[in-house]
């Protein structure tokens, strides 16, 4: 008589299955929720500097972006050759800007934001200029720090 009350029902299992679906569904809604209403800590570069590149990697009027801290930076070779580095976020929404060697300026693809090569708004939605970055050559390394 035992066994007999030990089964589980047809009812019992479905239920027991749709439990488990909506506590899956709870897990896969809310865990990307959290994780961006709670980002995780991205450690800075305080003092620091990175190399960004090697002399003679850029050619004149073109860009290369690279980690500078948690994160990324532009590198600039302007048309005149003068070496140029500036954060790669955009100051509107956060995007990551790239330099344009059509428009010899760096661009913001997200909302169309144009920044010129001392990184002052040109045009767009930006608010801000871009943070620039002090650039040394030393050897055969470009040195990109914070400036002051």
């Amino acid at each position: 008589m035992e066994s007999a009350e030990r089964r589980i029902t047809r009812r019992t299992f479905l239920d027991y299955l749709l439990g488990a679906g909506l506590l899956g569904l709870a897990g896969i809604v809310l865990y990307p929720l959290t994780r961006y209403l709670i980002p995780p800590k991205v450690t800075e570069v305080t003092g620091g500097s990175v190399i960004a590149a090697k002399v003679g990697e850029l050619a004149p009027n073109s860009g290369k972006i690279f980690p500078f801290g948690g994160k990324p930076a532009i590198l600039i070779n302007t048309p005149d050759g003068q070496l140029r580095a500036f954060t790669a976020v955009c100051t509107h929404l956060a995007c990551t800007v790239q330099y344009r060697p059509d428009l010899a300026h760096i661009w913001c693809a997200c909302h169309d934001g144009h920044y010129d090569l001392r990184g002052q708004v040109i045009s767009g939605p930006p608010p801000r200029p871009l943070e620039e970055y002090q650039v040394t050559v030393k050897g055969d390394n470009i040195i990109v720090s914070r400036k002051g």
